[in-house]
């Protein structure tokens, strides 16, 4: 998925780029930028889903371990930050 990923955003970035008219261009930017940031707010809320999924009857040393970060990291993720 990663990859795949990876090749629209850089479609698109070159795509963007084409654009003649700085001024379109500056917007159609600015309208990527926030589309990229809403869907990793999403991420970011199923990351911390996950995790606090994970902590049911563990502790968070368990789930670092199992997330392969820290406990500490583990439960800062749950906790949003």
């Amino acid at each position: 998925m990663t990859e795949a990923l990876t090749s629209v955003i850089e479609s698109e970035t070159g795509r963007l780029a084409e654009i003649e008219s700085p001024v379109e261009r500056f917007h159609a930017a600015r309208e990527f930028r926030e589309a990229m940031a809403a869907g990793d707010r999403g991420a970011k809320d199923l990351e911390r889903a996950a995790v606090n999924e994970l902590k049911v009857g563990r502790p968070w040393r368990e789930v670092g371990e199992l997330l392969g970060v820290s406990g500490s990291r583990a439960e800062q993720i749950a906790k949003g930050r």
